[in-house]
Formats: C-alpha cells, sequence, structure tokens
C-alpha cells in the first residue's frame, strides 16, 4: 500500500492506493478530515479507435450509509441518480474526456463512491480527486494529471476545499480542474463577484491543484505504471488533399452562407459534389466523408484565425440581434420569449407555496428548495427527429447552472412566501440556448411582479487557437462551439459575476486569456441587459387576476390546534369554503394560498376569527352556550368563552337569567375584562345603558 499526505485547508488530505478495489485498473482512496471518497477507473486494452466517439461513462454515487442515514421514501436503497449525482458525473467527465490521449477509443468507465461524509468536509472535490488519480495512476492512456479544489471566498479572503459550514458564509462556489500548466474547466456560483476577483480566484485555485499534482506524481513515483500503447488514427496525406482539393474551393463560402438551415445546405451540397467523385468506390467514399469532417473543422478555423472573420459576419465581439417580449402566454403567472440570432427560449414561472418546495433527500440530510429552473431541449428545436425520453444528463446540467446565475437576485426574506418555478423550453437553438434561458427566466420573474434585486443576462465566450494566434469571440453559435476550442459561459449583473461556466478542448489555457475573456465577455454581458431593458426594467406593480395570492399570518403557538381542529375539520372546512391552500409551521407561521383574491381575503378573515384574543373594552356578538344560576357562559369567539354574570344581564334587575336569555341565542356583549388567569369578564348592560327598563 501507498500512501501520501499534504495539508489542505488546515487539514490532512490524504492520497492511498493499493488497498481497496485492487482488480481495477486504477483505484484510489481520498480523504480529507473523515470524509472518503474511492475512485476506481476500469478500460479496455484490447481497443480499436474506429468508434464514432469516445466511449467514456462517469458515475458518481452517494452512499446513505457514509452519513449513517437511511434513504427516504418507501424503498430504503438507493436508486437512479440524484440531481446532485448527475452534476457531479458530469463535472468530472467534462475536464478529463479531451485529457486521454490521441486515439484512445476504448470503452472506459470511471466509478467515484463516497464511502464516508463527516458532514465537514465537501465530497465534491475529493470525488473528483479520485477520479482523476484513478485514471492517471492506471496503465490507462491517461497521460497527465490532473486535478480539482473547490475554493471559497469569505471575508474576501479565498479558502481551499472549504468546510460545508464556511461554505454558508461564501460569496463564492468554485470548482476548477486543471494539469500542472493551466486550468480546463472552471464551474461556479458567485454572488456578484468581480472579473478582477474572479481571476484572483482562479489563479488561487491553480496554485492549489499544482500541489495536489505534486501529490499524486509522489504517488506515481512509487508505483510501476506501463501506459497501454496508443496512437492517432494514420491520416493517408495524399488522399486527404485529393479530397481538400475537391472541396477547399467551396467550403468558405458555404461555411459563410447566412442561416443555419441555408449554411448546412450549401455543406451538404458541396460534400455531395465531392462524394460524387468516389461514387464507384464505397471505401474511398466512407475515408472521404470522414476527411470532409476534417476539411471542414481546418477551413473555418482558418477563416477565423487568418481572415480574422466571423463565418456569420460578425465582429469578434458582438452579439447577435435580440428581440424579447414579456407576457407571451395569458394564462401563466410571468413569461418571456427571448430570442438571440436563431436561438430561442420561450421561459415560464409558476409561483406557489411553501408545500410546493421541492424536498431535497441527500447524505447531509433533507433540505427544502423553493427556486428551481427546468431546462427541456426539444429534438424540433434543431429539426431533428428524437424520442423524448426525459431529461438527461446535458439538460440537468444546463438548467442547473442556468439556476445557480438567477438564485442571487431571488428574494432571501425569510417571509418571502413563494416557492418559483422556472422552465426553459428551447425552441430554437444554434449555440448557448442556456444562456438564453438565464435572460429569459429573469425576465419571466419581473413579469410576473417579481422583486429580484437586479437583473441577470448570460454570453457565451468562444476560443480559437493555434499556437500563438488566437481569437476570442463573442456569444458562439454552434458551429464555434463545435470547431472552436472553448465554451466560457459567464452570467451575472452589471454589478458582477453570478454563475460560470468553462469547458476547453485545448490543453488550457493561461490567465492572461481568461482575464481577456471575461473582459469582453462583461462587455457582452451589458449589451445584452440594454437590450433586455428595451421591453423590461421593473416588476410588474398589477400582476394578473390569476396570478395567486399569497398571505402570510402569525398564529399563536397556542392557537394552532384551534386552527387545524380535531382531525384537521376545522381546516378542511375553510379550505373547502373559499378553495385556498393553507401551509401551518410548527412555529405558528401560517401561509394561505389562493388563486383569487376574493377566497384569500375570506379564509384569512376565518383564520383571524379563530386567533382572536378577546379584547377589553371591544363588543362581541357572542352566542349562548350556558346558563346558570349565576349568569351564562357566552363564546365571542371561536372556542373562546367568557362570564356573563346575572348582574350584567341587563340595565335592571334580573330574577332569574332565563327569563332574559335562551341557550343557542345570539346576542351583543361587551368585554370588561381579561383577568390573569384567562377568565374574562363580559357584559350586556354596559350596551344597554341609557334605554329604558322593560
Amino acid at each position: 500500500m501507498i500512501k501520501e499526505s499534504i495539508e489542505m485547508g488546515g487539514v490532512e488530505l490524504t492520497i492511498e492506493v493499493g488497498k481497496l478495489a485492487k482488480q481495477a485498473h486504477g483505484s484510489v482512496v481520498v480523504k480529507h478530515g473523515d470524509s472518503v471518497v474511492l475512485g476506481s477507473c476500469c478500460g479496455d486494452e484490447d481497443f480499436k479507435n474506429e468508434a464514432p466517439f469516445f466511449p467514456l461513462t462517469v458515475d458518481y454515487r452517494e452512499g446513505y450509509y457514509a452519513a449513517g442515514r437511511f434513504p427516504g421514501g418507501f424503498f430504503k436503497r438507493e436508486g437512479r441518480l440524484t440531481t446532485r449525482e448527475t452534476l457531479l458525473c458530469r463535472m468530472i467527465d467534462r475536464p478529463m474526456r479531451p485529457s486521454f490521449s490521441d486515439g484512445y477509443m476504448g470503452a472506459t468507465q470511471l466509478n467515484c463512491m463516497v464511502l464516508s461524509a463527516d458532514g465537514v468536509h465537501d465530497t465534491d472535490p475529493l470525488g473528483m480527486l479520485a477520479g482523476m488519480a484513478a485514471a492517471y495512476l492506471s496503465p490507462i492512456p491517461f497521460p497527465k494529471p490532473l486535478a480539482a479544489v473547490k475554493v471559497g471566498m469569505i471575508d474576501d479572503e479565498f479558502v481551499v476545499n472549504p468546510t460545508l459550514e464556511q461554505m454558508e458564509e461564501s460569496r463564492l462556489d468554485l470548482v476548477v480542474a486543471g494539469h500542472r500548466g493551466a486550468i480546463v474547466m472552471v464551474e461556479a456560483g458567485a454572488k456578484f463577484i468581480t472579473e478582477a476577483q474572479m481571476v484572483s480566484a482562479l489563479a488561487f485555485a491553480h496554485e492549489n491543484i499544482i500541489k495536489l499534482i505534486d501529490l499524486i506524481e509522489r504517488v506515481g513515483a512509487q508505483m510501476t505504471i506501463e501506459k497501454w500503447p496508443c496512437s492517432p488514427v494514420e491520416v493517408d496525406e495524399a488522399f486527404y488533399k485529393e479530397v481538400e482539393g475537391h472541396v477547399r474551393e467551396g467550403m468558405v463560402p458555404a461555411l459563410t452562407t447566412k442561416g443555419k438551415k441555408a449554411c448546412d445546405r450549401a455543406v451538404k451540397a458541396v460534400k455531395k459534389e465531392m462524394l460524387a467523385h468516389y461514387e464507384d468506390d464505397d471505401d474511398k467514399a466512407a475515408l472521404a466523408s470522414k476527411y470532409f469532417q476534417k476539411i471542414k473543422e481546418s477551413v473555418f478555423r482558418n477563416y477565423v484565425l487568418e481572415e480574422r472573420k466571423r463565418t456569420d459576419g460578425r465582429a469578434f465581439d458582438e452579439v447577435r440581434p435580440i428581440t424579447t417580449e414579456v407576457s407571451y402566454l395569458p394564462m401563466v403567472h410571468g413569461s418571456a420569449v427571448f430570442t438571440r440570432g436563431e436561438t430561442q427560449a420561450l421561459v415560464t414561472l409558476t409561483m406557489g407555496t411553501g408545500g410546493d418546495s421541492q424536498i431535497m433527500d441527500s447524505i447531509l440530510g433533507e433540505s427544502r428548495k423553493k427556486f428551481m429552473l427546468h431546462y427541456n431541449f426539444p429534438a424540433f428545436s434543431v429539426g431533428e427527429v428524437r424520442p423524448n425520453r426525459g431529461p438527461g444528463r446535458r439538460e440537468i446540467g444546463h438548467g442547473m447552472l442556468a439556476e445557480r446565475a438567477l438564485f442571487p437576485v431571488i428574494p432571501d426574506d425569510p417571509d418571502f412566501p413563494y416557492t418559483l418555478r422556472l422552465v426553459s423550453e428551447i425552441l430554437e437553438s444554434n449555440g448557448s440556448s442556456s444562456m438564453a434561458s438565464v435572460c429569459g427566466g429573469c425576465m419571466a420573474l419581473l413579469d410576473a411582479g417579481i422583486e429580484i434585486k437586479s437583473m441577470v443576462a448570460g454570453v457565451a465566450m468562444g476560443l480559437v487557437k493555434e499556437g500563438d494566434a488566437y481569437a476570442v469571440l463573442t456569444d458562439i453559435q454552434g458551429a464555434e462551439d463545435h470547431y472552436g476550442d472553448m465554451d466560457f459561459k459567464v452570467t451575472g449583473t452589471d454589478e458582477g459575476i453570478t454563475a460560470l461556466q468553462m469547458d476547453i478542448k485545448v490543453k488550457g489555457l493561461t490567465m492572461e486569456l481568461l482575464t481577456e475573456a471575461l473582459g469582453q465577455a462583461r462587455h457582452g454581458r451589458l449589451h445584452i441587459l440594454g437590450k433586455m431593458a428595451e421591453t423590461i426594467t421593473e416588476p410588474r406593480s398589477e400582476v394578473r387576476e390569476h396570478v395567486p395570492q399569497i398571505e402570510n399570518m402569525r398564529i399563536p403557538i397556542n392557537k394552532i390546534r384551534d386552527v387545524i381542529g380535531q382531525g384537521g375539520k376545522v381546516i378542511k372546512s375553510i379550505i373547502e369554503k373559499t378553495g385556498v391552500k393553507i401551509d401551518i409551521e410548527d412555529d405558528g407561521k401560517c401561509v394561505v394560498f389562493s388563486p383569487q383574491a376574493a377566497g384569500l381575503k375570506a379564509a384569512k378573515a376565518m383564520i383571524e376569527e379563530l386567533i382572536a384574543v378577546p379584547e377589553p373594552g371591544k363588543s362581541y356578538l357572542g352566542k349562548v352556550k350556558r346558563i346558570v344560576d349565576f349568569g351564562a357562559f357566552v363564546e365571542i369567539l371561536p372556542g373562546t368563552e367568557g362570564l356573563l354574570h346575572i348582574s350584567e344581564v341587563a340595565n335592571y334587575r334580573v330574577q332569574n337569567v332565563s327569563d332574559e336569555l335562551q341557550e343557542g341565542e345570539e346576542v351583543m356583549v361587551k368585554c370588561l375584562a381579561v383577568e390573569g388567569n384567562g377568565r374574562i369578564k363580559l357584559s350586556r348592560r354596559a350596551l344597554l345603558e341609557g334605554e329604558s327598563r322593560r
């Protein structure tokens, strides 16, 4: 067994190999405090590099046993991946996929398992580190060690791999992966962090990544690892040039054809004309088709770097034309259509009560989520035919990025009564649909009258880089994402950044390039915010009639049972009569939710009557409940009775109470006093003073 440690965040972090999962091609145990994660990696040594894509599978799982808990729900066993686990799978996959050796196409699987969770040290960065170390410390062609860290920001100071408690105070939730030379992946949520602060955080993260890489390499130096032989697919240079000669002349005009569909048709025409030369040789036609894609990518990149132009004619820092509209759908609570170029998002907002919040069950316990954004990407948005199987990892990841971008501006007042659900339906897509979801989501919130703290917009940045030549592109479209080297999404307000996500295909980015990209992204973001402001800038003061009405009330704890009633009889009666929804918490907080104002008003009056406390000097229409020799007991409020003494029944002497009052009779009385023991003194005489004796 080999074991090496360093200090990280003031606590020992350990990498251990040779003890667990020894039949895997690579296995690593990472420990930080009492949190433990096992990472394993297996691949196919007898691979053939003929697959159309790299068959890599990543699974990150959190066993509830790791925290000494049972899974919630009926089945006491972990089931399908949770949203959190899915997002972690994506964060492990994104930096690792392009880091395997060129030409390696073997089926490969990474498994990261949380074995122990101490509730103090976050397992997210440990899972990423375990998977990366397992791949490097294996014979699989993963030539360069990667590492990942999480960075928080507390009192303007950066903290590496902060504790879960520290993250509660942090203005930054940043996850960074990289190798010794540069950063390769970034995922961040932030509370209005400036571009300069973000660059400093990235530099701080990379410093600590290098420390972890040193640790991994110390372990590797004590092992005997022989990487499987791997080489890129050989290219028939002569045939490649032959194919290139058939297509190069027509490729630039085809790629620069305006409009996604028109461009696709023009490119297909060039390809069809090229394949006509090989219609009698299927093998050559198949190889020519493969080379056509490489030539297309080469022409595209050269056009950007050598001609210093984009294929759609825009300047490098130019955003596509934007149109926006709100209140498009008449019966939803808030809606917006955001169209940028050939990307269009229809975003709707639904408002509910605390009872509509989502219960999040994890190994650290249950919590409630009152703001969520769901992203859908139907096949018709790109003109394809594909069955709808529900959200995949991409849809979940894009939705979470947009949710993270908007979360800092959502009202955080504990008395804010609404649960909010945004749904982004992508109706057209030619790049950056997640950023369109952010912009449309912001406008839908305003359209519904939600008082967000500031407007938020997002923009996707791209990069084309060959050697020292490069171009940073603002608001990339599909081809620029596909053939470029970077997808760098930045969201924020005019004040600062709220979310950030970066994936790159090159071997890494320098801080200088990141700084330039963030600066250009800010310029683009402010431009988009200006376009959004042309349609809406403030939450609507008057919401639609069908927007749910919500009232926050406070019920004395000793009155909660009066409002609920035996077996829920009272509260059910209120709900049936008024059509409202009522949520009552143990501390007395009560939220009344109604689709109409009239129902809300009626329900509120009923509840106020149930929780009302008798006030001396106030008159009540009461009901006589019991008659006794010395007076009558009158119910002046639901469940609250007072004594109407015989001397207070009338403004004259009364011999028998039953001569004046009958049980069940309604009578006006005045509250004279509420004594310390809870006894209530009532008077009818006080209201009859001045009337003649009958």
